[in-house]
């Protein structure tokens, strides 16, 4: 089905088929949460707006409440989308995909083509933990970047507003967990599983959950449920260096611009340089783009090495 392009943005609506209440501005407290657990997306020939309806999970929700999501995905003038399916999609995209979003759910893809019909890249979203994700892909198949999302009221404004599903922007360090607050559950298991990690930060996920980053002769990411239940273990791509602390300012420029390129809008969440002899090799970063979290790492001049998602 081919979508009319007549707007600079593409705007894909997320729209939960069940109510739900905004985010909550604290972090105490697990029931203030809502997650989506699946969605169809269906187009208008002559909208440039996407709509995925989806179902939510909340134990906090709120009856007549609706929360939407739009993906912004500049396109130039004279260009057109093309709805395809997920065999339609090249296999060079499927792959990372599979690699960098295991378990993700296909909602919608679109070839994007000029007015000669020549093919220029795609954009593709997913759902992956439970919350949309949108990409951009040139004419090969090759990652671009992440796409910003915001909701409808903050569109035309500065991306977020309080107690919305995207406030993190304007308090970054709002996900943040002290790591002596962590569930005698979780530090239970580390100790016993991982006795060589030292634990450098943790946080809260959207869905209440918890993640860990620590060292242990790599840098990994362990994550738990709310309930404290183990989930997984991800070995972050970093040089099996000593982790020092640091500030964002104290990141090369090049590695602020790929982050701000690659992941608009993005939530910086923490820094590591990684030494060896006292020479700084690379440096990790982790981020939050819109509701995903990802570690990214560059090398000593800040040129991009390679990223994982978290969660």
């Amino acid at each position: 089905m081919k979508t009319v392009y007549k707007q600079f943005f593409l705007l894909v609506a997320v729209v939960a088929a069940l109510g739900v209440v905004s985010c909550s501005k604290g972090l105490s407290s697990a029931s203030k949460t809502s997650t989506y657990t699946g969605g169809t997306v269906t187009a208008s020939a002559t909208s440039a707006t996407i709509t995925v309806s989806a179902t939510l999970s909340s134990s906090n929700s709120s009856s007549g409440s609706a929360d939407s999501v739009l993906i912004l995905q500049p396109c130039g003038n004279g260009n057109y989308r093309d709805s395809i399916d997920s065999a339609s999609v090249p296999t060079a995209i499927i792959n990372y995909l599979d690699s960098n979003y295991a378990g993700f759910t296909y909602a919608k893809g679109f070839v994007i083509k000029d007015s000669s019909g020549t093919v220029k890249g795609y954009a593709i979203v997913i759902f992956y933990n439970n919350v949309p994700i949108g990409l951009l892909f040139d004419a090969s198949g090759t990652f671009v970047k992440v796409l910003e999302q915001r909701q409808h009221g903050d569109l035309d404004g500065r991306g977020w507003h309080e107690g919305g599903r995207f406030c993190d922007r304007g308090n970054p360090g709002r996900d943040t967990l002290a790591l002596s607050s962590l569930p005698t559950s979780i530090t239970t298991y580390i100790t016993a599983n991982y006795p060589g990690d030292t634990l450098l930060k943790a946080f809260i996920t959207q869905d209440s959950g918890y993640i860990v980053i620590s060292a242990n002769n790599g840098i990994y990411a362990t994550e738990f449920t709310a309930n404290g239940t183990f989930v997984k273990r991800v070995l972050l791509p970093s040089a099996h260096s000593k982790p020092v602390s640091i500030a964002q300012t104290a990141l090369p420029s090049a590695a602020l611009t790929y982050l701000s390129t690659t992941y608009p809008n993005y939530v910086f969440n923490k820094a590591f340089s990684l030494s060896n002899n006292g020479t700084v090799q690379q440096y990790l970063v982790i981020i939050t783009a819109n509701s995903t979290k990802y570690a990214v790492v560059f090398d000593a001049s800040g040129n991009f090495v390679a990223a994982r998602t978290i969660h």
